[in-house]
């Protein structure tokens, strides 16, 4: 959490206006989704700077041209929204734990953002969530889901994805993209304020023609199986 104390220290004159404008574009109607990822996207790359975190981005032109798509991300620290939110040039809302929806900032951000909490432990709160995902994404709407639940604690290394996270996928017969995040978890999980970088590869999407006849945790083992696969990749290069 070091890193987090700097950030807030070194934008310290800036940091309650901002939390004032995301919590006021999180209230009003006559903001729309659009302005309001812009400037959730603007405070997070001010964020990032303060914290001396850089962004590498790969395969940005494997995000689909038409709305209405779900990245699928593994999920490695409480970092990793920062990073798909500095880098993706396309508004996105999120899924997120009821345990981390009351969490300062990231409460504000989920509102402005029209995201959603869902709650693990109560099935029928997780239907009405998986169905609203299905509904928005066929809309139109962008959303991002951490298919491993929670992160993980081993650095790069993916857990297993669930399979009843690509549910709102199957239900939107949306696109699916893969996203290979590569060491998200240093920024805010080690104890340190060195400089970092941390990397994320969006691979081609998987549409609904390719995975129509798969189960569930078919699909989840097959997006997991083209992360791991980066992952390995881009950590022997380094």
């Amino acid at each position: 959490m070091y890193r987090i104390a700097m950030m807030v220290i070194r934008l310290c004159l800036k940091a309650p206006y901002y939390l004032f404008q995301i919590w006021r574009y999180g209230k009003s109607d006559k903001v729309s989704f659009e302005e309001a990822y812009a400037y959730v996207k603007k405070v997070t790359i001010a964020a990032n700077k303060a914290g001396r975190v850089k962004i590498e981005s790969y395969g940005l032109e494997n995000i689909p041209k038409e709305n209405g798509f779900i990245f699928f991300p593994n999920h490695q620290g409480l970092y990793d929204v920062l990073a798909v939110l500095e880098s993706c040039p396309v508004p996105f809302a999120f899924v997120i734990k009821k345990e981390a929806s009351n969490v300062i900032l990231l409460k504000q951000v989920s509102k402005a953002l029209g995201s959603l909490a869902i709650d693990r432990e109560d099935i029928r709160q997780s239907m009405k969530v998986i169905q609203e995902v299905a509904t928005q994404v066929k809309g139109g709407k962008n959303f991002l889901i951490f298919a491993e639940g929670t992160r993980s604690k081993e650095g790069n290394k993916v857990q297993d994805f669930k399979g009843g996270s690509f549910k709102s996928a199957m239900k939107a017969q949306c696109p699916i993209v893969p996203c290979a995040l590569i060491d998200a978890f240093k920024p805010f999980d080690e104890k340190s304020i060195k400089p970092v970088t941390v990397k994320i590869v969006y691979l081609p999407p998987i549409y609904y023609e390719e995975y129509k006849g798969m189960k569930t945790v078919e699909v989840a083992a097959e997006v997991k199986r083209r992360i791991e696969e980066i992952i390995i990749k881009k950590t022997i290069d380094k």
